[in-house]
């Protein structure tokens, strides 16, 4: 089991900033791919960012490419998304998961799951 807490949400002003925390515990954090995923009212839940166990390869949708930044540090157990110029298109709840699967863009491959962090654009 992999428990997953996201912190760092909240209200900002489009065009501002906001970096989320996913803190884990239970089994060895670095075994897993780790990934952000979204879900506005009434859309289904999509993919953000993934990174790999160590680090080095990052994954991103077209949408946020250039504006968001996942990053993990193996240490703290800890993934972040540090997200920048951001507009009213990313009001949603933001999840965190970890994954052991091959594809960072599925939420099926996926197996942990955080509870979520609402994160509110004003424009």
């Amino acid at each position: 089991q992999v428990q997953l807490v996201e912190s760092g949400g909240g209200l900002v002003q489009a065009g501002g900033s906001l970096r989320l925390s996913c803190a884990a515990s239970g089994r060895t954090f670095s075994n897993y791919a780790m990934g952000w995923f979204r879900q506005a009212p009434g859309k289904e839940r999509e993919f953000v960012a993934g990174i790999s166990w160590g680090g080095m390869g990052t994954y991103y949708a077209d949408s946020v490419k250039g504006r968001f930044t996942i990053s993990r540090d193996n240490a703290k157990n800890t993934v972040y998304l540090q997200m920048n110029s951001l507009n009213a298109e990313d009001t949603a709840v933001y999840y965190c998961a970890a994954s052991r699967g091959s594809s960072y863009y599925s939420a099926s491959s996926y197996t942990y799951w955080g509870q979520g962090t609402q994160v509110t654009v004003s424009s």
